[in-house]
């Protein structure tokens, strides 16, 4: 099918940080904000800016995303969303929408 993948470097992290799938770590600070879509779902991941190599899967990912094109605009919305904090999460792109959710919504 394809792949694709964004990134977005150095991105400020909202009040209540993001929450990783890793032993549920909450990060904070500046993030990198990786999206890499492959046959249909979309990955997204962090790491501190400027740190190690080590990336940290976003709670909620992997997501159903049907095209490379949306999945960057899925990769725009997380990097909203990481902006907000809150610990939000990725929904897949359904009816041709991208965003996340709170936790209590993604459920």
């Amino acid at each position: 099918m394809g792949w694709a993948t964004w990134t977005t470097v150095s991105v400020p992290v909202g009040p209540g940080g993001v929450e990783t799938q890793e032993n549920g770590r909450l990060l904070d600070g500046t993030l990198d904000v990786r999206t890499s879509w492959r046959d249909g779902r979309a990955r997204i991941s962090l790491r501190p800016s400027g740190g190690p190599e080590e990336w940290f899967t976003m709670v909620g990912s992997p997501v159903p995303c049907p095209t490379a094109y949306r999945s960057r605009a899925l990769h725009e919305a997380v990097v909203e969303a990481v902006r907000l904090g809150g610990a939000a999460r990725p929904v897949g792109p359904q009816a041709g929408r991208a965003g996340y959710a709170p936790p209590a919504a993604a459920a």
